[in-house]
């Protein structure tokens, strides 16, 4: 195997490093053009539609009409998300008219997020004609060889290929003296990357990548993976799993690029080792913060979306036993199913150790843990949208019984000489007595409540359902933890929430995420910006950086648990201990901590992380043609 350096007609540059933070000028940036070139661009399938799409405001205010976003374009979400222009004189348009005059399918226009940054919308089906063509030259010229028949790496392939086209047209086609930067996002992105380093066209290139396709399949399957990493053989590896020729596109890519660069130290690592290059920067992941100038407003927003989860805890769990909602915690854990990447197998082992913990001090505190992520699953239990519809009946027959109740009243202490209260019992009809007597007797249940919310394809060799049967977390009445397994991403169409799912993180009280393997690890950044205190890993990029970039403070608002040098055991044993912590904290601690972690928030907003970026953007615009 060669890599894609040495290619032939390939200029070798080596960027100058720089560890220390570099400010671009207005003058470099008015000089250059910055395209940012994602998979996930108009494209939501995954956490890197989350970075672009959060950081295309800063990155609009910075570059302005110099800032473009490239990517596939597929109708069912472009539909909802893109707003083409057909007319406009900035060099993108100028680029995709041409494009089209050469019968390619481009779109330009606007992404409809904050910003509205420029975007181009390049269709890979429009160049299915010519994919053996396409493949032959890629392996040609870098030796990478792919399958017949997978339609996501022929969709990649050909989208690389109308990105290469659509860069030659904008540096050689005199729509621009500027100079250009592709910043290129994974392997899907990367796969221009090699072309347009062969064909030399002046483009300086920038290769990201969030996670190496390699380490996330070996962490799956291998729990000593970090102390395994300098041994692995990536070609045996990657063969493997199948997975070779996408391991070859992000080592070329990774390889061709002027400058790579990755999310965390943590995966810096796994690029030296499964890449075979040192990132030459660190580029860490920022989020949009909405800052709050009084304190009270960020817990009202609290307490409006906890009364909503409210709401649906009093269907799923109320028709089989009761507890007092005023001494109950929302914990929560979010993600891709990964189940041991994502530490679900570390959270449930914990939560069975502080079930334990909580019932043999005899603390009167219930704890909800919900988790949220994607399964493959029939239907919503008809069990639990039965709760859900009895109990909104009870609250319409409530609500009319008040009604009811109100207008008698009134009337009566009008017209009565007597100023004791009525008996109210007598203000209500009898068929209204009857009707909420059946509600309640059609909402009760003899039956344990449900761990999980949907009706599982797989539910017999799940995961996260046979660890919790086998930990015997299933919702006893004595549990003080309880579970809420919820199969599906949560947004306003769910029927069981009906909330946003941001709205659902500020209604809960801490998030949980003690991932294995994280390159960086957006939920329990996205808790932080919401004022929600969150446990996450010092083996995910985030938690790395907090141990290496963030003061300790008392009582912070981001528990780190230690799986980087304490084993399964251990690490549970902490994780619970950090648990009843929080379970221990009094309303006004609790609150305090929240006002910390909307403040710990603001060291990860784009307006402050940019400047990462900035570096690499300025020491590209320094290197030659």
């Amino acid at each position: 195997m060669f890599f894609i350096h040495q290619s032939k007609n390939m200029k070798k540059t080596h960027p100058p490093k720089s560890d220390v933070v570099k400010k671009i000028t207005k003058r470099e940036i008015f000089n250059t053009l910055l395209v940012e070139v994602a998979w996930e661009v108009c494209n939501q399938v995954g956490g890197i539609y989350t970075v672009i799409r959060s950081k295309t405001p800063t990155q609009v205010n910075k570059w302005g009409r110099n800032y473009c976003t490239v990517g596939p374009y597929i109708h069912q979400y472009a539909i909802s998300e893109f707003e083409e222009i057909t007319d406009s004189p900035d060099p993108y348009c100028q680029v995709v008219q041409k494009l089209k005059e050469l019968g390619f399918d481009a779109k330009y226009g606007k992404w409809l997020v904050t910003g509205r940054p420029n975007t181009v919308l390049l269709n890979p089906y429009c160049v299915y004609d010519r994919l053996g063509s396409i493949k032959y030259e890629i392996w040609d010229h870098h030796d990478i060889s792919f399958p017949e028949g997978d339609e996501l790496l022929d969709k990649v392939i050909a989208f690389g290929y109308l990105v290469q086209v659509f860069f030659a047209h904008l540096a050689m086609d005199g729509f621009t003296s500027n100079k250009i930067i592709g910043h290129f996002h994974e392997w899907m992105a990367g796969t221009a990357i090699p072309e347009i380093r062969h064909e030399n066209i002046p483009v300086r290139t920038i290769f990201t990548t969030h996670a190496t396709m390699l380490g996330r399949y070996l962490a799956m399957n291998d729990p000593q993976f970090y102390e395994h990493l300098p041994f692995f053989n990536w070609l045996d590896e990657a063969r493997k799993f199948n997975i070779e020729p996408q391991v070859r596109i992000e080592r070329s890519a990774a390889h061709g690029a002027h400058i790579f660069s990755t999310v965390s130290e943590v995966t810096g690592r796994e690029c030296e080792h499964l890449i075979g290059r040192k990132p030459d920067y660190i580029l860490p992941n920022g989020i949009n913060i909405q800052r709050f100038t009084a304190l009270h407003e960020f817990q009202n927003l609290h307490k409006e979306f906890k009364e909503r989860i409210n709401e649906f805890i009093m269907a799923h769990f109320f028709p089989s036993y009761t507890f007092d909602l005023d001494k109950t915690l929302y914990f929560f854990t979010s993600g891709r199913f990964e189940y041991r990447n994502k530490g679900f197998d570390l959270t449930i082992e914990a939560l069975s150790r502080l079930n334990w913990k909580l019932k043999r001090a005899g603390d009167d505190v219930t704890v909800i843990m919900f988790f949220i992520t994607k399964q493959p699953f029939h239907s919503i239990n008809p069990e639990i949208l039965h709760s859900k519809a009895v109990l909104e009946e009870l609250r319409n027959t409530i609500d009319t019984v008040k009604e009811q109740v109100a207008q008698r009243l009134f009337y009566a202490a009008a017209t009565s000489e007597d100023q004791r209260l009525p008996i109210l019992n007598d203000f209500v009809d009898d068929y209204w007595r009857l009707r909420y007597r059946r509600t309640l007797q059609s909402f009760k249940k003899a039956s344990l409540p449900p761990i999980i919310t949907h009706n599982l394809i797989n539910d017999g060799d799940d995961p996260i359902l046979n660890f919790l049967r086998s930990t015997n977390l299933i919702n006893n009445l004595d549990d003080r933890v309880k579970i809420v397994y919820h199969p599906d991403f949560i947004n306003t169409t769910n029927p069981l929430f009906g909330i946003e799912y941001d709205q659902f993180v500020r209604g809960c009280h801490l998030g949980i995420f003690p991932s294995l393997y994280e390159p960086w690890g957006y939920t329990p950044l996205e808790c932080l910006a919401r004022a929600v205190p969150a446990i996450t890993s010092n083996l995910s990029g985030f938690g790395d950086y907090v141990v290496n970039h963030i003061k300790p403070i008392n009582k912070k608002p981001i528990y780190i648990t230690n799986n980087k040098t304490q084993d399964f055991d251990q690490a549970a044993n902490q994780l619970a201990n950090q648990m009843l912590q929080f379970v221990r904290l009094s309303r006004r601690e609790r609150i305090d901590l929240r006002y910390k972690a909307e403040n710990a928030s603001v060291h990860f907003d784009w307006n402050n992380l940019i400047s990462y970026y900035d570096t690499a953007y300025k020491d590209a615009i320094s290197i030659d043609d």
